[in-house]
Protein backbone atom coordinates (compact mmCIF):
# COMPACT_ATOMS: atom_id res chain seq x y z
CA UNK A 1 0.00 0.00 0.00
CA UNK A 2 1.23 3.37 -0.64
CA UNK A 3 -0.13 5.44 2.10
CA UNK A 4 0.99 9.40 2.85
CA UNK A 5 -1.56 10.63 4.63
CA UNK A 6 -3.80 12.49 2.32
CA UNK A 7 -7.23 12.50 2.36
CA UNK A 8 -9.93 14.11 0.05
CA UNK A 9 -12.51 16.86 0.77
CA UNK A 10 -14.55 14.69 2.76
CA UNK A 11 -12.00 13.35 5.40
CA UNK A 12 -11.64 9.80 3.72
CA UNK A 13 -8.21 9.22 4.04
CA UNK A 14 -6.96 8.00 0.59
CA UNK A 15 -4.08 4.97 -0.38
CA UNK A 16 -2.94 3.62 -3.50
CA UNK A 17 -3.14 -0.39 -3.36
CA UNK A 18 -2.11 -3.26 -5.77
CA UNK A 19 -5.12 -4.73 -7.68
CA UNK A 20 -5.23 -8.46 -6.16
CA UNK A 21 -7.57 -11.23 -6.19
CA UNK A 22 -9.64 -8.99 -3.60
CA UNK A 23 -10.36 -5.65 -5.63
CA UNK A 24 -9.89 -6.43 -9.13
CA UNK A 25 -13.54 -6.61 -9.76
CA UNK A 26 -14.26 -3.23 -8.14
CA UNK A 27 -11.30 -1.83 -10.16
CA UNK A 28 -12.47 -3.14 -13.11
CA UNK A 29 -16.14 -1.56 -13.26
CA UNK A 30 -14.78 1.76 -12.16
CA UNK A 31 -16.37 4.38 -14.98
CA UNK A 32 -15.67 7.81 -15.76
CA UNK A 33 -18.31 10.99 -16.14
CA UNK A 34 -19.82 9.90 -19.58
CA UNK A 35 -18.37 13.72 -21.55
CA UNK A 36 -15.16 11.83 -20.24
CA UNK A 37 -15.34 8.80 -22.31
CA UNK A 38 -13.33 10.62 -25.04
CA UNK A 39 -10.55 10.53 -23.25
CA UNK A 40 -9.84 7.40 -20.80
CA UNK A 41 -12.30 4.20 -21.84
CA UNK A 42 -15.18 3.63 -20.37
CA UNK A 43 -14.37 1.17 -17.65
CA UNK A 44 -11.10 0.95 -15.96
CA UNK A 45 -10.77 -2.76 -16.95
CA UNK A 46 -9.17 -1.58 -20.37
CA UNK A 47 -6.25 -0.84 -18.29
CA UNK A 48 -6.00 -3.68 -15.96
CA UNK A 49 -5.70 -5.49 -19.28
CA UNK A 50 -3.23 -3.25 -20.46
CA UNK A 51 -1.11 -3.97 -17.61
CA UNK A 52 -1.94 -7.78 -17.79
CA UNK A 53 -0.56 -7.53 -21.11
CA UNK A 54 2.77 -5.30 -20.92
CA UNK A 55 5.70 -5.46 -18.85
CA UNK A 56 5.97 -1.78 -18.81
CA UNK A 57 2.53 -0.77 -16.66
CA UNK A 58 1.77 -1.56 -13.03
CA UNK A 59 -1.88 -1.11 -11.98
CA UNK A 60 -2.90 0.59 -8.20
CA UNK A 61 -6.40 0.82 -7.38
CA UNK A 62 -7.14 4.11 -6.02
CA UNK A 63 -9.32 3.89 -2.61
CA UNK A 64 -11.61 6.53 0.11
CA UNK A 65 -10.70 4.72 3.62
CA UNK A 66 -11.38 1.16 2.32
CA UNK A 67 -13.83 1.93 -1.08
CA UNK A 68 -12.23 1.48 -4.36
CA UNK A 69 -12.61 4.62 -6.04
CA UNK A 70 -10.54 4.56 -9.13
CA UNK A 71 -7.47 3.11 -10.97
CA UNK A 72 -4.03 4.65 -11.79
CA UNK A 73 -1.28 2.96 -13.37
CA UNK A 74 2.37 3.90 -13.92
CA UNK A 75 6.05 2.73 -15.36
CA UNK A 76 9.55 3.29 -16.15
CA UNK A 77 10.31 4.26 -19.95
CA UNK A 78 13.73 3.11 -21.03
CA UNK A 79 15.41 6.81 -20.41
CA UNK A 80 14.56 6.06 -16.75
CA UNK A 81 11.55 8.45 -16.54
CA UNK A 82 8.47 7.66 -14.42
CA UNK A 83 5.00 7.75 -16.02
CA UNK A 84 2.02 7.97 -14.82
CA UNK A 85 -1.24 6.92 -16.91
CA UNK A 86 -4.30 5.72 -16.95
CA UNK A 87 -6.35 7.61 -14.08
CA UNK A 88 -9.76 6.76 -14.33
CA UNK A 89 -12.33 8.30 -10.94
CA UNK A 90 -15.40 6.58 -10.75
CA UNK A 91 -17.77 9.34 -11.84
CA UNK A 92 -19.45 8.76 -8.36
CA UNK A 93 -16.49 9.80 -6.80
CA UNK A 94 -15.31 12.84 -9.12
CA UNK A 95 -14.68 16.35 -7.41
CA UNK A 96 -13.89 15.55 -3.94
CA UNK A 97 -10.00 15.69 -4.33
CA UNK A 98 -9.66 12.15 -4.84
CA UNK A 99 -7.50 12.47 -8.28
CA UNK A 100 -5.24 14.76 -6.71
CA UNK A 101 -4.71 13.04 -3.68
CA UNK A 102 -3.69 9.60 -5.90
CA UNK A 103 -1.81 12.05 -8.58
CA UNK A 104 0.02 13.66 -5.58
CA UNK A 105 0.75 10.28 -3.71
CA UNK A 106 2.00 8.26 -6.70
CA UNK A 107 3.77 11.05 -8.22
CA UNK A 108 5.55 12.06 -4.45
CA UNK A 109 6.56 7.92 -4.31
CA UNK A 110 7.95 7.76 -8.05
CA UNK A 111 10.02 10.93 -7.98
CA UNK A 112 11.77 9.22 -4.58
CA UNK A 113 12.00 5.70 -5.93
CA UNK A 114 15.34 4.12 -6.95
CA UNK A 115 17.12 7.56 -6.82
CA UNK A 116 14.53 9.50 -8.47
CA UNK A 117 13.82 11.54 -11.15
CA UNK A 118 11.37 13.29 -13.59
CA UNK A 119 7.80 11.57 -13.50
CA UNK A 120 5.75 12.14 -16.78
CA UNK A 121 2.03 12.01 -17.59
CA UNK A 122 -0.12 12.87 -20.49
CA UNK A 123 -3.70 14.20 -21.32
CA UNK A 124 -5.46 15.23 -23.87
CA UNK A 125 -5.47 18.66 -25.25
CA UNK A 126 -8.94 19.15 -24.76
CA UNK A 127 -9.10 17.68 -21.48
CA UNK A 128 -8.89 21.29 -19.70
CA UNK A 129 -10.00 19.80 -16.64
CA UNK A 130 -6.48 17.23 -16.34
CA UNK A 131 -4.48 20.27 -17.53
CA UNK A 132 -5.25 22.65 -14.82
CA UNK A 133 -5.07 19.59 -12.10
CA UNK A 134 -1.49 18.45 -13.71
CA UNK A 135 -0.43 22.22 -13.22
CA UNK A 136 -1.58 22.89 -9.87
CA UNK A 137 0.64 19.88 -8.74
CA UNK A 138 3.56 21.35 -10.46
CA UNK A 139 3.79 19.76 -13.74
CA UNK A 140 4.65 21.31 -16.86
CA UNK A 141 3.99 20.93 -20.23
CA UNK A 142 7.29 19.84 -22.21
CA UNK A 143 6.01 20.72 -25.88
CA UNK A 144 6.45 17.15 -27.09
CA UNK A 145 3.34 14.79 -27.85
CA UNK A 146 2.81 11.06 -26.80
CA UNK A 147 -0.07 9.10 -28.94
CA UNK A 148 -1.87 12.72 -29.89
CA UNK A 149 -1.42 13.32 -26.04
CA UNK A 150 0.26 16.11 -24.26
CA UNK A 151 3.13 15.42 -22.32
CA UNK A 152 3.85 17.62 -18.73
CA UNK A 153 6.41 16.56 -16.36
CA UNK A 154 7.37 16.98 -12.67
CA UNK A 155 11.01 17.12 -12.38
CA UNK A 156 12.61 17.02 -8.56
Amino acid sequence: MIDSGLRDRAGRHVTLRPVDDDNWRAVADVAPRDDQRAWVPALAARYLVLTMRSDVWISLAVYADETVVGHVMWGVDDDGSRWIGGMVIDAAEQDRGVGRAAVRILADRLATQDGGGVVRLSYHPDNTPAARLYTSLGFTPTGALEDDELVAELRP
